[in-house]
């Protein structure tokens, strides 16, 4: 039996510009996954607009099925993990036609599987998504942006409540 993952990606918006780009943008906080199933057999050179925006860039978010142009890698619970799969799952039999729930179940714990191998880095770092036509398909390629290494230091100081009784303003 394979462990849970603990790390998935996560939708972020630094900016207002998913709202305006994506038919349907996801929310912040919802988990996500490549999503790429969702253009096999489609040809993406007869994508326009907000579709071929979201072939090109996006992220699948995992509660409304909406997109996102950014992740964060981030912790994820057991229960949220499966919470998860079971959603995908039930989204795949009833957008895609699975034979079945328990194949869509098991191609939904995949789809989770993946993108959590995708987030082998330190938590918060960005992930963004490539996507572009071929001849046998298409291809993607995953950018990775690395937090700061602020977080990487020894805290050198930090500031505390005053707890001593003599008030310096009053001249004693």
């Amino acid at each position: 039996m394979t462990q849970t993952p603990t790390r998935l990606p996560r939708a972020l918006r630094l900016d207002q510009s998913d709202l305006h780009v994506f038919e349907r943008p996801c929310d912040v906080g919802e988990w996500a996954i490549p999503g790429s199933f969702a253009y096999a057999g489609l040809d993406p050179a007869r994508l326009e607009g907000k579709a071929q925006i979201a072939f090109k860039s996006a992220w699948l978010g995992l509660t409304s099925f909406g997109h996102t142009t950014l992740v964060e890698v981030a912790e994820v619970g057991e229960a949220d993990f499966f919470a998860a799969v079971e959603r995908l799952a039930r989204h795949i039999e009833e957008a895609y036609s699975a034979p079945s729930f328990g194949q869509a179940l098991a191609a939904a714990r995949q789809e989770l599987e993946d993108a959590a191998g995708l987030c082998e880095h330190k938590l918060g770092t960005l992930l963004a998504i490539e996507r572009e036509p071929r001849d046998e398909g298409f291809v993607e390629r995953f950018r990775v942006i690395e937090p700061a290494r602020a977080g990487d230091h020894a805290k050198i100081w930090e500031i505390t409540p005053d707890t001593s009784e003599d008030d310096p303003a009053d001249g004693v």
